[in-house]
């Protein structure tokens, strides 16, 4: 098994970018930010990270990042989706704007700002499945929440009675922010993920 850092990509068309790279720093990863379809080869896993699902979408497509992060993700590249990052990874959007995508990979229906408008953001102390220690403080802004999962999907986390993480595989989501509060724990979960997915990958 290799002890070398994992290399962890953000997709970087739209949204809080630079957070993801310094928590996934913090947790022991080598981070960079991901534009082009070529950048995908040389990563271990990707963040997808919270922002404007429907425009991240679009511009997935018009860089031709979309369909090569489906393939990608489809053979078990491990994918960390925050916010509208779950959205993303939805196989189903109960709301869908008209042409948007999704990359897929958990097996889950998501509703779009579920949580309520921008205006309408908070914070609240969520107990994470495989997060050891005190609660994660999620930020929830213009968050989405899960409305069902499949058999395949584990939820890690409920917030008022609505699912607000979920794994399936080798993809993680949560509809809050953790790169927002210099807590870097569900990070590490991923980074751990990535490393767990490297070391069966070289058996």
């Amino acid at each position: 098994m290799s002890t070398q850092a994992p290399v962890i990509g953000v997709l970087a068309l739209q949204g809080d970018v630079r957070e993801h790279l310094v928590a996934l720093a913090a947790a022991d990863a080598v981070a960079r930010a991901v534009r082009r379809p070529e950048e995908l080869a040389g990563i271990d896993g990707l963040v997808i990270p919270g922002g404007e699902s429907t425009t991240i979408s679009k511009l997935a497509v018009l860089f031709g990042v979309m369909e090569p992060l489906r393939a990608r993700v489809h053979d078990g590249m491990p994918v960390y989706g925050t916010c509208a990052g779950m959205i993303m990874l939805a196989d189903k959007i109960l709301d869908p704007r008209s042409g948007q995508e999704t990359v897929g990979g958990i097996d889950m229906i998501v509703r779009r700002n579920a949580f309520g408008r921008q205006n309408e953001s908070f914070e609240a102390a969520v107990d994470v499945k495989g997060v050891e220690g005190a609660p994660v403080e999620g930020v929830f802004i213009r968050a989405p929440w899960v409305e069902s999962v499949g058999a395949e999907a584990e939820v890690l986390a409920e917030h008022g009675g609505h699912i607000v993480a979920v794994r399936q595989g080798n993809a993680l989501a949560t509809s809050f922010h953790p790169e927002l509060t210099g807590d870097h724990r569900v990070h590490a979960l991923f980074v751990d993920m990535v490393r767990g997915n490297r070391a069966a990958e070289s058996l």
